[in-house]
C-alpha cells in the first residue's frame, strides 16, 4: 500500500502539524499505515527542522511525503501479517506562496 501527499504551512511548526494531520488520513484510508506513521511523521520533520527558521520572504514551508508498506499475504490488510517492506521519504522547501 502506498501513499503520497503534499501540505503547504507559513512556520515550522504548521508544518509538522500539517504533515500528522495528512498521514492521520492516510491511516483513516489505509490502516495499515499505523504501523508506519511514527517513521513517516519524524522524517518529515526531520526535513522540516533542516530549514532555516528565517524564511524568505514571501515563502511557506511546502512538504512532500511518500511511500509505501508491503506485507507477506498482499491479499489481506490484516495487520497481523508482518511487513516485509518499508519505504518513507519527504522533502520539505521554502517554496512562494500561492
Amino acid at each position: 500500500m502506498s501513499y503520497s501527499f503534499s501540505v503547504k504551512a507559513a512556520t515550522k511548526a504548521d508544518a509538522k502539524v500539517a504533515v500528522a494531520a495528512a498521514f492521520d488520513r492516510v491511516v483513516e484510508a489505509q490502516p495499515i499505515h499505523a504501523r508506519d506513521k511514527q517513521a513517516a511523521v519524524a522524517n518529515a520533520g526531520a526535513m522540516i527542522d533542516l530549514l532555516t527558521d528565517d524564511a524568505p520572504s514571501g515563502c511557506v514551508i511546502s512538504v512532500n511525503c511518500n511511500g509505501y508498506v508491503g506485507w507477506l499475504d498482499m491479499l489481506r490488510e490484516d495487520c497481523g501479517n508482518p511487513l516485509n517492506a518499508a519505504s518513507v521519504s519527504a522533502a520539505a522547501a521554502y517554496v512562494l506562496e500561492g
